[in-house]
């Protein structure tokens, strides 16, 4: 029973990276507005790009580690990956973003990839 759960939240959790880096790539002054930070109309194009690019690689190089190497290799990428929405919470807090997006989001898919980490290595 644990496997299919351990298995679905990281694909899920890939799957929703990868959308966050395509809507980054797509329609990236929305996307940095939801991120809790929004992006000045001039300026700030290639970074924008470069968040879509960098989620984006995230996302499909979490799905390959759980396809390819399996449950304990993607266990230790999420633990590592924590560390991004971890930093993601102070960008926000240090640059005018709201706690409730700092917190409700960023420091909130820490904690839920740290989950799926634990999963994984349970399996």
């Amino acid at each position: 029973m644990l496997t299919p759960i351990a298995y679905g939240l990281a694909i899920v959790l890939n799957l929703f990276v990868l959308f966050i880096g395509a809507r980054f790539l797509l329609v990236p002054h929305a996307a940095a507005a939801g991120y809790g930070v929004p992006a000045k109309k001039d300026g700030d194009a290639a970074y924008l790009t470069i968040k879509g690019l960098r989620d984006g690689t995230y996302g499909l190089l979490g799905l390959a580690l759980l396809v390819f190497a399996g449950a304990r290799a993607e266990a230790w990428y999420m633990l590592i990956v924590a560390l991004l929405p971890l930093g993601d919470t102070l960008i926000v807090l240090r640059n005018g973003g709201t706690r409730a997006v700092a917190f409700g989001i960023h420091f909130a898919t820490a904690v839920i990839i740290l989950i799926s980490a634990a999963l994984l290595f349970a399996v």
